[in-house]
């Protein structure tokens, strides 16, 4: 059964992809956007049955306006957030905002698909599992939290932050060995590492892990701004 949506993200790369994933699936695509911050508008103006909102930082103040906008001006417009594991604060702000379900981003594109029909029905489109683990944790709450993303970028070395930077931006091998001013057989060595380190089997993987994740951010953080172009040595 085919939807007519939106696909916003923080990350135009991830928007994109999974746009064209779901078009290949039957769906009619609006628009892939980003960034989410200014994303209301144009949900309300092109008016979908469904908006998939995508957020690497779902507890951070304010990520959700967009949703409580859309929400208010086109209250057909079901919102169905894409993120990490929340925190029971970030899956109860993005309820309390008006969306109508929150998916990991780590789900099957079948999973995803599924949230986007019962949104679509006017059910609410969240695994019971999100739900109960957001208990367990009010219940249980961890005394420090555990930082996905600080955790997976210490597990790269300098050199290897870079080329995730790098392969999150788009760059084929030979760009990113171009840049770096290495072998292309070295940059090959490198994005397979990464890769393996971070445990995905392609480079669109490991690029939405690491955004999804916070992962990008602080490796863009450590090595530079993403206004231009990367410059190898910044890193601290």
């Amino acid at each position: 059964m085919s939807v007519r949506l939106m696909v916003v993200d923080d990350h135009r790369l991830l928007a994109e992809a999974l746009a064209s994933a779901l078009k290949l699936r039957g769906h009619r695509v609006l628009a892939a956007a980003a960034p989410t911050s200014g994303s209301a508008e144009l949900v309300v103006s092109r008016a979908p049955e469904v908006c998939l909102f995508g957020t690497a930082s779902p507890a951070a103040p304010g990520v959700f306006d967009p949703i409580t906008r859309i929400v208010q001006e086109r209250p057909q417009v079901a919102v169905v957030v894409l993120g990490p594991v929340p925190s029971p604060r970030g899956i109860a702000a993005a309820f309390a905002a008006g969306a109508a379900g929150y998916v990991r981003h780590d789900e099957r594109i079948e999973g995803v698909e599924r949230a986007m029909l019962k949104a679509r029905a006017g059910e609410s489109a969240v695994a019971p599992q999100l739900l109960q683990g957001a208990f367990a944790e009010l219940l249980n709450p961890a005394v420090q939290p555990d930082d996905e993303g600080r955790r997976l970028l210490q597990m790269l070395t300098p050199r290897e932050a870079e080329v995730l930077v790098r392969v999150a931006e788009g760059e084929d091998t030979r760009l990113i060995a171009a840049g770096m001013r290495i072998a292309p057989s070295t940059a090959r060595t490198h994005v397979q590492r990464v890769l393996m380190k971070l445990g995905v089997g392609s480079r669109l993987e490991a690029a939405a892990l690491a955004a999804r994740t916070g992962l990008l951010d602080r490796a863009v953080a450590d090595g530079g701004t993403r206004q231009g172009p990367y410059v190898p040595g910044q890193r601290g």
